[in-house]
């Protein structure tokens, strides 16, 4: 059975979308970016809100940029390789290959999904990934901890959810930022 992982920078006050600004991430890092390319390429399914989404299909077409660094090439051919799953009601059409759109999150359909699947998942933003949590289909969280205080945002965990988690994995970067990578237990 595959994965479920809930994966996104955060700011160090538990924000993985600032109210105002940026979580000052560090992802442009090229030592950042190249750890998250190699953690991520078994990922065969990527679970997406519609603005993550719109966020993410960049990748689709950043091999064809100029002078692209071969580890930004690299995170692009694996984004494209891997399955996308779009959860909106807005959005009419994907404007990404091996992209479908669901209209609503189904707990039941995603817990088949990592039951057939041979690759594990990832599901993207806070709101989607609260979805997730709620129905209990997150196997790990991984967390980039940015070395900023934004005040306010959107929560990276959603609020009234109690997890007990375990950590298997961290990495401090030259950029200050934090690597965390924990399982439920």
């Amino acid at each position: 059975m595959a994965k479920l992982i809930y994966s996104m920078f955060t700011s160090l006050d538990g924000y993985a979308e600032a109210a105002e600004g940026d979580l000052g991430s560090g992802a442009e890092d090229e030592e950042v970016h190249t750890f998250v390319g190699d953690t991520f390429r078994h990922v065969g399914t990527y679970l997406y809100g519609r603005r993550m989404y719109e966020t993410m299909v960049f990748w689709e077409t950043a091999h064809a940029l100029p002078d692209v660094p071969p580890h930004i090439e690299q995170y692009a051919r694996d984004w494209q390789a891997a399955e996308k799953v779009v959860y909106s009601t807005t959005l009419e059409s994907a404007s990404s290959a091996k992209t479908r759109i669901e209209r609503s999150f189904d707990p039941e359909a995603v817990r088949l999904l990592k039951a057939e699947s041979d690759h594990d998942l990832s599901v993207d933003g806070p709101t989607l990934a609260a979805q997730a949590i709620s129905a209990g289909l997150v196997d790990e969280y991984h967390l980039f901890i940015t070395a900023s205080v934004v005040g306010g945002g959107k929560r990276f965990f959603p609020d009234g959810v109690r997890l007990d988690l375990e950590l298997v994995e961290e990495r401090a970067f030259r950029s200050g930022l934090l690597y965390a990578r924990y399982q439920t237990r």
